[in-house]
């Protein structure tokens, strides 16, 4: 049998296999942001970064004993939220604007604010047209059956308390949103609640943004992957555009003049992680990670079977992100001219993603496309794809039929992307 000796290249062990082998590579973890790692830097890079790292270890103590402290001595907690209710889906954006002054709406908003963290931000999927949270109830309930793996790139550190305010599947800045819309619908003493809990999201985003601009999955951190500056879900360029609403929209002069102040800043600074994250190969800019690490802003892994790579719709949200720009620097634009050709460049026609007798594939089909994978490998520029057993593959058919079909592999999107490039190319 042929020996195998893996190399570790930045995050991926690369298996010198026979080019017949399906598997090309093992997916490795992605390092927690401490202070062991602070310590690499320039001593003169380090301050701000120690200070952020107390900070979160402050507000994480302080959100855990806050909620003790809902209930009395020996009161037993409730029984903890439902996950998976609903998510973004129960907070309706389509609605005119006098929705968002009636009963229903502020019944969605108050459900919204009793889950509101102590630090500010709001745990995921769940339905926010529920009933409010309770004293000493959760804030969420995301990981309640999840077994302690170390395997596991996902396992959390403590179960019963993880994505306790979190910036994925697009949680705190929806809540936000909704407040905001219910907040400029009652204005005075009957939006004042409202007013103060999208004032208190602001301060978390404020709060939760590294020294270099971007933001982490989870805050306070968890440690993990979930410490990589995320670009998966959007969820930088969704708080970094929620915090430019809150430095220039009118409809939000409720929220402190310093914190708008604070929130262009902030803003100005995401665009520089986003610049700095962007990929280089061979000398020519290219598309964005899923996540990269917080003090290198290089790509990192996610879960098991998410590689370090170069993600097709990351890249497309921030490609979008950076044409909304009002005024694009020659930086921002060679960055968006990069992206686009690269997408451009990366596109698959005459086959189709869809469901077999044999799970979802790639197959052959005449017409079909533009496809884009999921995931490039960061130094060939070719698809690859991931399995729960940490392997990657270059052929999406190879890996197992149960993570075939519950991952989309092959997307759409960046043509959305391409589409507004043509109206942004165009531009005075």
């Amino acid at each position: 049998m042929e020996r195998v000796f893996a190399i570790l290249l930045a995050g991926v062990a690369v298996l010198p296999v026979p080019a017949a082998a399906q598997v090309i590579a093992i997916n490795q973890p992605t390092q927690t942001l401490s202070e062991g790692r602070i310590a690499t830097l320039p001593d003169a890079e380090q301050a701000p970064w120690r200070a952020y790292l107390l900070r979160s270890e402050a507000q994480r103590r302080a959100d855990r004993a806050a909620l003790v402290a809902e209930l009395a001595p020996g009161q037993p907690a409730p029984p903890p939220p439902r996950a998976f209710g609903g998510g973004e889906k129960s907070m309706p954006f389509d609605r005119d604007a006098k929705y968002y002054g009636s009963a229903e709406a502020r019944r969605i908003a108050d459900t919204i604010v009793s889950f509101q963290t102590p630090a500010g931000g709001w745990s995921k999927n769940q339905n926010r047209a529920g009933p409010p949270r309770l004293p000493g109830q959760r804030f969420a309930n995301d990981a309640e059956m999840m077994v302690q793996d170390p395997a596991n790139f996902d396992a959390p550190q403590d179960r019963f308390w993880t994505f306790v305010g979190t910036l994925d599947n697009g949680a705190t800045t929806t809540e936000m949103r909704f407040l905001a819309c219910v907040a400029t619908a009652l204005p005075g003493e009957a939006g004042a609640r409202y007013h103060q809990s999208f004032v208190d999201g602001v301060r978390y985003l404020l709060a939760a943004q590294y020294p270099n601009g971007g933001w982490p999955q989870i805050w306070p951190l968890e440690g993990g992957f979930h410490d990589g500056v995320t670009f998966n879900d959007d969820a930088v360029s969704k708080a970094a555009m929620l915090l430019e609403n809150v430095a220039e929209d009118p409809a939000l002069r409720f929220v402190p003049e310093h914190l708008r102040q604070q929130a262009a800043r902030a803003v100005a600074a995401a665009v520089k992680a986003i610049l700095a994250a962007q990929v280089h190969q061979n000398g020519r800019l290219t598309g964005w990670p899923q996540q990269v690490d917080p003090l290198t802003l290089e790509p990192i892994s996610a879960r098991n079977y998410e590689p370090r790579s170069i993600a097709s719709a990351e890249t497309t949200d921030i490609l979008i992100f950076l044409m909304r720009q009002r005024t694009p620097t020659p930086e921002i634009c060679s960055a968006i001219e990069g992206g686009v050709a690269w997408l451009k460049a990366s596109a698959v026609m005459d086959h189709a993603w869809t469901q077999t007798a044999e799970g979802r594939k790639l197959i052959p089909q005449k017409g079909g496309g533009p496809l884009w994978s999921r995931n490039y490998d960061i130094v060939t520029a070719k698809p690859i794809f991931g399995d729960k057993d940490r392997t990657i593959h270059a052929d999406v058919n190879g890996i197992s039929i149960g993570r075939r079909n519950g991952y989309n592999w092959w997307v759409t999107n960046p043509q959305h992307a391409l589409d507004a490039y043509q109206a942004w190319s165009k531009r005075e």
